[in-house]
């Protein structure tokens, strides 16, 4: 502008173009000059313009991919907005089909049920059968309710259910009365043989039966602070558990805390009571019968030894 200023406002015509040539002398040697010096910064000239070409080309290609990201999430913001209501269908009918499985697995688990339930009876492990029974139940009467095809098998195992209590019951009798007895005329027994052995004729001793395990000192054992307290009572019987390594009648103590758990599982402690009630005379008479037969029998036994060793040779 200073030139185009200065050649303007010149009168003269030698100035202009002295003014003239000056310029174009000035052009030339500006032009020599950035001619040699592209000369000499050849190669870092040229790497120059490749980077900044190549810094270029990949800004443009950001750009673009940043555009078509944009569009693409436009795209699929308006297709989920659309696709919502289908969505959301499809979800909840994912969490039917996952609840639907889950009911196939409990149906063909309890389908296995009375087999294993008679397995469990047969080896009178009877809290499992109790905890297999009551579970099956509870998921037939409740979310297998509708399913028809398991009508059958629901009357089954309801029928199952309502009976094993007396099961229970019989076992409770028969280790509270029959085996507890049955160990202390074994005793005897053995006292009896022991003595006709030794040849002794002195009179066998008295049964010695404080150290026979029954209810009451299950309950009343030197474990417990307060014997008498109900809480002690409740923890000592939950906490007994079915060993399945073990003969379940080996010890009469734990396996009536286990048929009493399983009657409390059935919710049917108070006909257990009353059926021990309403048994109790006749089981105590019978007792009394078979003690007396065992005495009477080893008393004529020792009687018939003694015969035996006062005859002559």
């Amino acid at each position: 502008l200073g030139v185009l200023r200065t050649l303007s406002t010149s009168d003269d015509v030698e100035d202009r173009e002295n003014e003239k040539g000056r310029l174009e002398e000035a052009y030339e040697k500006c032009d020599r000059d950035l001619d040699e010096l592209i000369v000499q910064h050849y190669t870092e000239l040229t790497t120059a313009i490749r980077t900044y070409q190549s810094i270029t080309e990949r800004i443009t290609n950001s750009r673009n991919k940043i555009k078509q990201v944009k569009e693409n999430l436009l795209s699929c913001k308006m297709l989920l907005h659309c696709k919502r209501d289908e969505l959301r269908k499809l979800w909840i009918e994912g969490i039917e089909h996952k609840h639907v499985l889950n009911l196939l697995d409990e149906i063909e688990n309890i389908k296995q049920v009375p087999q294993k339930l008679e397995q469990c009876m047969a080896s009178k492990r009877y809290l499992n059968a109790t905890d297999m029974l009551v579970s099956a139940v509870d998921s037939l009467e409740g979310p297998l309710l509708q399913v028809e095809g398991l009508s059958d098998l629901r009357l089954e195992l309801h029928s199952k259910k309502m009976n094993l209590h007396l099961v229970l019951i019989d076992e409770l009798h028969r280790h509270l009365y029959i085996k507890s007895t049955n160990r202390v005329g074994q005793r005897g027994k053995d006292r009896a043989r022991l003595g006709s052995l030794v040849k002794d004729a002195s009179p066998v001793p008295l049964m010695d039966v404080t150290n026979l395990s029954t209810p009451r000192k299950f309950l009343e054992t030197s474990q417990f602070s307060t014997p008498g307290s109900s809480s002690m009572r409740d923890s000592s019987l939950l906490e007994i558990k079915e060993d399945t390594d073990l003969d379940p009648e080996e010890n009469s103590t734990v396996f009536m805390g286990i048929l009493i758990k399983g009657l409390a599982k059935l919710k049917k402690i108070p006909e257990t009571v009353k059926a021990i009630q309403d048994r109790l005379e006749q089981e105590l008479k019978q007792i009394v019968k078979r003690s007396t037969t065992q005495v009477a029998d080893n008393g004529y036994q020792r009687g018939e030894n003694i015969s035996q060793e006062n005859q002559p040779r």
